[in-house]
């Protein structure tokens, strides 16, 4: 009896700390996404100026890693911060390539959010998936079940179905819905050259976003030059406004923490449930918006984000039984 109470006590205990992690993140991660739109496209900060606050973000994200890493080396039992030095010649090499493409992703991620709705930031971006099977193929010739490149149809008919009904509106950007194209391609193309950038980090996810982030603060610098925007920082009246340090550091804090907290969710639950979670919290994201901006959306407009939303969660559903199935066959091939 007591043992039944015990477990029964560790199981609800079990339960309230994936709710709490998972709340959290889907807190962390709505409130990133609101406040990066405030900073990018709102008549309160009106700064015409996206790269920059790239490179804000990134350059507050490199120095709060770079003290919690100091910090981990002399309080390890209250501090855990894998230790790295960003500087090393060896891995920066390694790190290069990577970090050029997380510069490219963090830039036409918020540059597709300055232009589209954060209703249909989600639809914009929704062909990550698409692109990941695409690449998966070139670069790493794996091949993708018939089932999956199913459930590719219709998020790629889901985002043509979203694209077609949000220009029938106000909001529809077609500059903001090509940075969102672009944007899946390179974080699909991110996402298979993490796998292989893990291996010059012991593994360590967040020793990988510590450089990525202290390398981009340098890459977005030439980037800020180029895109034009020198002249709107220099000429914009507020840029040392105590408000709007407070709004910057704000969204800075949130790039930081979301990091922190996706990898809280995967190691509290699993991957699979990290995408789950965060297909709903992309519904949830989308309904917030369109009550927060007053949106009148259309029944084909919520159609389309429905039918994206549910293909992205067959494509993992389908994806994990096929990784389950492996894992199986596997286990009987060693057994034998």
């Amino acid at each position: 009896m007591y043992t039944s109470m015990a477990e029964h006590n560790r199981l609800v205990n079990q339960y309230l700390k994936v709710f709490f992690v998972v709340t959290i993140y889907w807190t962390v991660s709505i409130c990133t996404v609101f406040v990066n739109k405030l900073l990018l496209s709102s008549d309160i900060i009106n700064l015409d100026a996206p790269l920059f606050v790239c490179w804000f973000q990134c350059f507050l994200t490199a120095i709060l890693c770079a003290l919690l890493s100091s910090l981990g080396r002399y309080y390890p039992s209250i501090i855990t911060f894998p230790f790295g030095n960003p500087f090393d010649v060896h891995i920066f090499r390694k790190i290069l390539p990577l970090s050029i493409l997380f510069t490219l992703m963090v830039g036409t991620n918020n540059l597709c959010l300055k232009y589209v709705g954060v209703a249909f930031y989600y639809v914009g971006r929704s062909l990550t998936t698409v692109f990941n099977v695409i690449l998966t193929y070139i670069l790493l010739r794996q091949k993708t079940s018939p089932k999956a490149i199913i459930c590719c149809v219709f998020v790629v008919l889901g985002f043509l179905l979203g694209v077609d009904q949000e220009s029938l509106t106000e909001q529809f950007s077609l500059r903001g819905t090509i940075y969102g194209v672009l944007g899946s391609f390179i974080l699909a193309w991110y996402s298979i050259q993490t796998k292989k950038a893990l291996v010059h980090v012991q593994q360590e996810v967040l020793l990988l976003s510590y450089y990525n982030n202290v390398y981009s603060s340098f890459f977005f610098l030439p980037l800020i030059v180029i895109n034009g925007e020198i002249n709107a920082i220099l000429s914009y009246k507020h840029i040392f406004a105590p408000w709007f340090l407070s709004a910057m550091i704000i969204g800075g804090l949130c790039g930081f923490a979301i990091g922190f907290v996706t990898v809280l969710q995967i190691k509290v639950t699993s991957p699979l449930t990290h995408n789950i979670s965060g297909t709903a919290k992309a519904c949830a994201q989308t309904v917030i918006a369109t009550q927060w901006y007053n949106d009148s959306k259309s029944a084909l407009w919520w159609a389309s984000n429905v039918t994206v939303l549910l293909a992205s969660a067959a494509y993992t559903r389908v994806k994990q039984l096929e990784m389950q199935r492996q894992h199986e066959r596997n286990s009987s091939t060693q057994k034998a």
